[in-house]
C-alpha cells in the first residue's frame, strides 16, 4: 500500500503523519504517476500551519515529478513509462503514487 504525507492538525512540522493511503485506479481523462521528486513551497507551509486553512484530513505539495503507472479511458499524448511533471490546483504531492488529471501533465525530456 502507498503512503503519503498528511496532517489531521494544522502546526509545525511535528503535525506530519506518514500515512499508508488508498489510491483509486485513474478514472476518464487521468493517470496513477509513481512519484520520484516532490516539491515544497512556502503555500505548503502556510497550508501546514492554518495559515492557509482547508479541510482535515489533507495532504500537502502541489507539484511534483514521477513515471506514469496507469492511464485511465480516454487518455491520449501520454504512456504508461513516461516521465512526467506536474502542477496541481489540488493538494495531495507529499505521496508515493497519485491519480492526476493527464493534461496537468507535461512530458521531461530523456536527455
Amino acid at each position: 500500500m502507498p503512503h503519503a504525507i498528511r496532517i489531521h492538525a494544522h502546526g509545525g512540522p511535528e503535525v506530519l503523519q506518514w500515512e499508508s493511503v488508498e489510491v483509486p485506479a485513474p478514472g476518464r481523462g487521468e493517470v496513477l504517476l509513481r512519484q520520484t521528486a516532490v516539491g515544497l513551497n512556502f503555500i505548503d507551509v502556510y497550508e501546514r500551519t492554518g495559515l492557509y486553512p482547508g479541510a482535515l484530513p489533507m495532504g500537502l505539495g502541489r507539484e511534483g515529478a514521477g513515471v506514469v503507472e496507469a492511464l485511465g479511458a480516454g487518455v491520449k499524448g501520454v504512456a504508461v513509462g513516461d516521465r512526467v511533471a506536474y502542477v496541481s490546483t489540488q493538494p495531495g504531492a507529499y505521496a508515493q503514487e497519485r491519480v492526476l488529471p493527464a493534461d496537468r501533465l507535461v512530458p521531461i525530456p530523456t536527455a
